[in-house]
């Protein structure tokens, strides 16, 4: 019992210093990327930039809480037919909770941080384009901080809704871009 404890307490430290190294990667990575890219695209490219990293996040996170609700039931029967795909909806219900923390919260809390520099550069350019003494920042921040909390709130109920059709749409999605070991 104790070295069960063990290896599931060592498994979990390993898993945050995983988890803590791909998300400073990431985030580092794309943080430099989109305020190096946002600095010098006009305004409109830059608001469309802003937009869809909302929406990945939001995208993301519809996507952890489906997994974390979806049962795995559904997808037996088209395992045992050999439907593409429904292994890979079986493993990520059965891997919920690690495909949840990295959808929801590695990519989901990166889109937060990326659309925070990003918004804070357009809130400069649209100062120094007109003149505006009011620190629109904190509109903006509030505006981008509203679309992406009403977004996950209402993804979150399609989620629960449609947990089977979502996880199902990933894992088709992933046979394209990770292939299933076929059985014989």
């Amino acid at each position: 019992m104790k070295e069960n404890k063990e290896k599931k307490s060592n498994s979990e430290i390993k898993w945050f210093i995983e988890v803590f190294i791909i998300t400073f990667l990431l985030s580092l990575f794309f943080s430099y990327i989109s305020t190096t890219a946002i600095n010098d695209i006009p305004m409109g490219p830059a608001i469309l930039i802003l937009l869809a990293v909302i929406f990945v996040g939001i995208l993301f996170d519809i996507v952890g809480v489906a997994v974390t609700i979806a049962g795995e039931e559904e997808f037996h029967a088209r395992a045992s037919k050999k439907i593409p795909g429904a292994k890979t909806a079986v493993k990520l219900i059965r891997n919920s909770s690690i495909v949840a923390n990295i959808c929801a919260d590695v990519i989901g809390d990166i889109c937060g941080v990326l659309s925070g520099a990003i918004s804070a550069i357009i809130a400069m350019k649209i100062t120094q384009k007109y003149q505006i003494s009011f620190p629109i920042q904190f509109l903006i921040s509030a505006l981008v901080a509203s679309l992406t909390v009403g977004g996950k709130a209402l993804g979150k109920g399609f989620a629960k809704k449609k947990s089977g059709m979502i996880v199902w749409i990933v894992s088709k999605m992933m046979k394209i871009f990770f292939h299933e070991k076929k059985e014989k």
